[in-house]
């Protein structure tokens, strides 16, 4: 096998296929990343697998002996980010284990693994395939993932549900605590069938980096999405990222959403963003308690914080208030987590009781409700 690409190609790419390398591999082969070479189509590809994820990717190179080979993933990365701009070499010698690498600085060895021993990415014979619009995708994905459980123990809790209907996406993620639902167009081309509709539930994870991976090509085409037998494969371009779905019923989190409200709030959110961030500084990190007082008469919100031993903060703003005054307690975090993801000149709160879940929507841009449930306040 012999190969001629330029560093930066290199780098990227193995940047991007490095993501899943598991930190520990229960083979010695997993840590490791394929490396094919095909001299017909002139092109590199690169692979990693967890045995849960797999991403690969391709990319044009000069191929003149093709071939494959499977070296350690993070030596083989350390090496290729640290060297300079232009091309490099890459080689191995038949029965041998060893590649060759070498550039206009030097050379490298790197002991690697015949390739035979590396893992199959699982390939999707039959089942549901969709084509979904990048931009609804990422919409989606960037209103919803921060909502997931990091617990991997809660099974569908640590991924996003999708749903495809006839004229939209619909993405949903929870964590017990809060509850993030967006709508994306799902824009047919002219002439293209409706769509099957189902539902499915990927993991956060995978997700991630999909969400990464369209955003770094700046992708604009349809995304292929296959599903069989608890497996979903993204493919698009040279790029492709395979993953094992979460198993289980997942919430019937519509029913959280409460049917009307007694009070409705709005305010301007970047303005209700950093005054939450500033106040939030004296948030106990304990327990990370913010208090936000709403007066109906002088039309306004005041958000505070008392950290014993600490000390205090007070802040005030102006706000469209239709409904009873009332106070309520939020986690900060998951306040900051919600502002920050809206993405719109305003925001509206809806509620009822002060224990009761509240609901944040943004007043334009992407169709979202966000739930969360605000927390007791103590005497």
């Amino acid at each position: 096998m012999k190969l001629v690409c330029t560093q930066s190609d290199l780098n990227a790419n193995l940047s991007l296929v490095s993501r899943a390398v598991p930190s520990r591999p229960t083979h010695p082969v997993l840590a490791n990343v394929l490396l094919v070479a095909d001299e017909e189509n002139q092109r590199v590809s690169l692979t990693a697998f967890d045995l849960s994820l797999g991403i690969r990717t391709s990319f044009a190179a000069e191929v003149t002996g093709g071939g494959s080979f499977t070296i350690p993933a993070k030596l083989l990365n350390d090496i290729v980010s640290r060297l300079p701009d232009g091309e490099i070499t890459l080689e191995d010698e038949a029965g041998d284990t060893v590649a060759y690498l070498s550039c206009s600085s030097g050379s490298y060895q790197v002991r690697g693994m015949g390739p035979e021993e590396f893992p199959e990415l699982p390939a999707i014979e039959a089942g549901t395939i969709l084509k979904l619009p990048p931009e609804a995708l990422i919409e989606g994905l960037k209103g919803t993932l921060f909502a997931t459980s990091p617990d991997e123990a809660k099974q569908v809790l640590a991924g996003v549900h999708l749903k495809v209907l006839p004229d939209c996406l619909e993405f949903a993620a929870t964590d017990g605590h809060r509850l993030a639902v967006v709508q994306t167009a799902n824009e047919k081309a002219e002439g293209e069938e409706t769509q099957e509709q189902f539902e499915v539930t990927v993991p956060a994870k995978a997700l991630r980096e999909v969400e990464r991976m369209l955003v770094m090509r700046q992708w604009t085409e349809p995304v292929t999405l296959h599903f069989e037998h608890g497996q979903v494969v993204f493919e698009w371009a040279d790029q492709r990222l395979t993953t094992r779905t979460l198993e289980g019923q997942y919430p019937a989190y519509r029913q959280l959403i409460p049917p009307s409200f007694e009070r409705q709030i709005t305010l301007e959110r970047r303005s209700l963003l950093a005054a939450v961030e500033r106040i939030a500084v004296f948030a106990d990190q304990k327990n990370n308690i913010l208090k936000c007082s709403i007066d109906e008469e002088n039309q306004e919100i005041t958000l505070s914080v008392d950290a014993k031993d600490v000390g205090s903060g007070k802040e005030s703003m102006p706000a469209q208030i239709s409904g009873d005054s009332i106070d309520i307690a939020f986690n900060v975090k998951y306040l900051i987590d919600i502002l920050k993801t809206a993405q719109s000149p305003e925001i509206q709160l809806q509620l009822n009781a002060a224990l009761a879940p509240v609901i944040f929507q943004p007043l334009g841009g992407v169709n979202a409700t966000f739930l969360v449930m605000p927390v007791q306040l103590r005497a």
